[in-house]
């Protein structure tokens, strides 16, 4: 962390470093000037009230407060379901949340800017990445990857087929690089499926020529700091690699002859042999920096990396057939990936299960998501975690109860 938060520092006040109260003042601002123009153009609406920075934390804390409690809508509160919640339910009524709902807007609207799909929701986009930056300098080493944000394994396993066939697929995919030593998401790229653009995957048809794209973008702010970047085979690519060494970023990926571009690699390297070898037994083909490493356990692996040294030896450490020997960059690969597949197993299911119809809408929710996840990972590194150590959850529901201004009223953990 770049600052040192006080040990009274609250869940408000971490999530705060990243959606401070300008950038609330701001989507107030919209939302009454959307409120005004939607209701010139089809009729007042005399229920409607501008809305206050209070209320909009309290609209915040509402949706936010889905990811703690997992309840698909969250009206669920104001219900006598099993997701009601009579607490936090008096802090606005039922009707005010959604008029708020019906109106939020982040950005004013523009006709020039209404070729990019995600121009409702970007400069909001950009001013939380500032905000990242700002508050956090990552390791050394991180990882490009997917994120786990699709539905609830739960929910989707009670779910009816009727209901399933109803859900919209995302229009969006959301890319992130990420510090491999704490979790914290460093930058996020989103990327629209359909239509929104140039950049659109119709736009791109060729995957690797989008994964690359996806890849220099999120990159652009680690020029020329030594970083090591962990990829998936989609990005990984010797084009890519040469070009991220000039800008002193360095990679290790691992390579699939089906989803990865092998355009200057050599095809001896990516044919398996007739017999297998031995169990560790690994083959190295090097030009310059770059290493072409095929390594075999139960099946060929190959890695190509500039960020490690192909002599050097490490293991990997399996639970029932004890040391497998293997290169140092395979090591430090399943080492850097199995840390983010425990950070995604943990930190996905506090993603925010309220589901709009509209895309710069779900687009903001994850953002809001990632900034609540990011918020708690830099408490945990700081003094107010020892004076009180609360879980993700417990943060989650300190943060919605101070969003609604509810926490003089809240019980102690």
């Amino acid at each position: 962390p770049t600052r040192k938060m006080p040990p009274s520092a609250s869940a408000m006040d971490f999530f705060q470093l990243f959606v401070p109260d300008n950038v609330l003042k701001s989507m107030v601002v919209q939302t009454n000037m959307y409120a005004k123009k939607f209701q010139e153009r089809f009729g007042s609406d005399g229920a409607w009230v501008e809305v206050t920075l209070a209320e909009m934390k309290a609209f915040l804390g509402y949706v936010i407060s889905t990811s703690v409690s997992h309840c698909e809508s969250v009206l669920s509160i104001w219900s006598s379901g099993f997701y009601s919640n009579r607490s936090l339910a008096l802090a606005m009524s039922q009707a005010r949340f959604e008029k708020i709902l019906k109106y939020f807007h982040v950005v004013a609207f523009r006709s020039s800017q209404a070729t990019h799909g995600l121009y409702k929701v970007q400069p909001f986009l950009d001013s939380l990445q500032g905000s990242f930056e700002a508050a956090f300098r990552p390791s050394q080493t991180q990882v490009l990857h997917e994120p786990l944000i699709d539905e609830d394994p739960v929910f989707v396993a009670t779910c009816t087929e009727r209901e399933l066939r109803k859900r919209k697929k995302r229009k969006f995919s959301l890319w992130v690089r990420q510090c491999s030593s704490t979790g914290f998401i460093v930058q996020i790229y989103v990327h629209l499926k359909e239509g929104g653009g140039p950049d659109s995957l119709d736009a791109l048809k060729n995957k690797p020529q989008l994964h690359g794209m996806v890849a220099r973008s999120l990159c652009r702010s680690a020029a020329g700091k030594n970083y090591i970047i962990f990829t998936g085979p989609s990005i990984t690519s010797l084009t890519l690699f040469e070009e991220f060494e000039k800008q002193e970023i360095y990679c290790c990926g691992l390579l699939s002859s089906r989803k990865s571009d092998c355009t200057g690699l050599p095809p001896s390297m990516l044919t398996n042999p007739a017999t297998p070898p031995a169990r560790g037994q690994h083959q190295i083909k090097m030009k310059g920096n770059m290493s072409l490493i095929c390594w075999y356990n139960k099946g060929h692996f190959r890695f190509l990396t500039n960020a490690y040294s192909p002599v050097q030896q490490g293991v990997i450490i399996k639970r029932r057939s004890g040391e497998v020997p293997c290169p140092l960059a395979v090591e430090a690969f399943a080492a850097h990936l199995s840390y983010i597949c425990r950070y995604d197993d943990k930190y996905s299911r506090y993603f925010i299960s309220h589901k709009p119809s509209k895309t710069w809408q779900q687009v903001f929710w994850f953002a809001i998501s990632i900034a609540v996840n990011n918020a708690y990972i830099l408490y945990k590194m700081s003094d107010a975690y020892h004076v009180k150590r609360y879980s993700r959850a417990q943060f989650g529901e300190r943060l919605v109860r101070e969003l609604l201004g509810l926490e003089d009223m809240s019980p102690a953990h």
